[in-house]
């Protein structure tokens, strides 16, 4: 087994290799003075069980992630197993009105033309992979158990997800972390606005920890550490596995919250905690 890394995770691809023990396959990838990408690869891969490290986020992300893969299987490569750290386009997991893109869909039909298997960290909505014409071909592995160890070496009282959707995320974080968790109660307006109901929780003097799987703009966690400081909560940080921070998320958080995490499926100065072990693990389980 070989690992080619893409561009858009080169911390989270080298934690990768180490963990599978394997080596990594040099490769080219550059972009001529236009924007159009260039990839070759610089060792052979035919017979190879080849794993390409490359999120589809942004755009020009995605469009690497495709001429790799088929880069990959033009090159002869035994099987191509797609690692996607972060899934683009994936809170589009649904028609939510007549007429629009099911883009989650959309992407994982092109992305399994080259690819054999894919694997990625905490997708939106699981059942997404459902829509892979081969049953089976796609896993989601969970970086909360990750999170779960971070928090219990910061002494985490209690674990809190934004909403009901979430509550997973927060239990098995909670399980690792050893502590309590529950939920806030969230209602979304639109995909900038969003309203948190009270909900009376027994945080007065505790170190609480709102875990979610994406933060974005930042909105919810602003509004729901705004109600924890209210009831009393000692310290309140944010933890998710994709650092998203978009329209100044981060500058937001940071003078509001005693800590803001993320782990390294996007890479950036908030990573606290590694998907290389759950993505080692579920590669391992396919290449057998």
């Amino acid at each position: 087994m070989k690992l080619l890394c893409g561009s858009s995770n080169p911390a989270l691809s080298a934690k990768l290799a180490n963990a599978l023990g394997c080596p990594i396959v040099p490769a080219e990838i550059k972009r001529f003075p236009d924007g159009e990408l260039y990839t070759r690869l610089l060792e052979p891969v035919r017979g190879e069980d080849l794993v390409i490290v490359q999120s589809t986020y942004p755009d020009h992300n995605a469009m690497e992630m495709l001429i790799l893969s088929s880069l990959a299987r033009d090159q002869g490569a035994k099987s191509v197993m797609g690692v996607i750290p972060y899934f683009g386009y994936a809170r589009q997991d649904r028609v939510f009105k007549e007429g629009e893109s099911f883009t989650a869909r959309t992407m994982l039909r092109h992305l399994e033309l080259a690819l054999d298997h894919i694997i990625c960290v905490n997708l939106h909505k699981e059942a997404t992979l459902r829509e892979l014409s081969r049953p089976g071909s796609g896993t989601n592995v969970s970086v909360m158990g990750e999170i779960g160890s971070f928090l219990k070496t910061k002494g985490i009282d209690m674990v809190l997800s934004p909403d009901k959707g979430a509550i997973a995320y927060a239990r098995e974080a909670a399980v690792t972390a050893d502590c309590p968790y529950d939920n806030l109660e969230k209602t979304r307006l639109d995909g900038m606005s969003v309203v948190m109901a009270p909900k009376d929780l027994d945080v007065r003097g505790k170190r609480v920890a709102i875990v979610d799987d994406i933060i974005a703009t930042g909105g919810t966690i602003v509004k729901a550490q705004e109600m924890l400081r209210a009831q009393g909560a000692s310290r309140v940080v944010a933890c998710c596995a994709h650092g998203l921070f978009t329209s100044g998320g981060l500058e937001k958080l940071r003078p509001v919250l005693d800590g803001v995490l993320s782990s390294d499926t996007i890479e950036g100065a908030t990573n606290g905690y590694s998907a290389a072990g759950p993505i080692a693990r579920a590669v391992k389980d396919v290449v057998v």
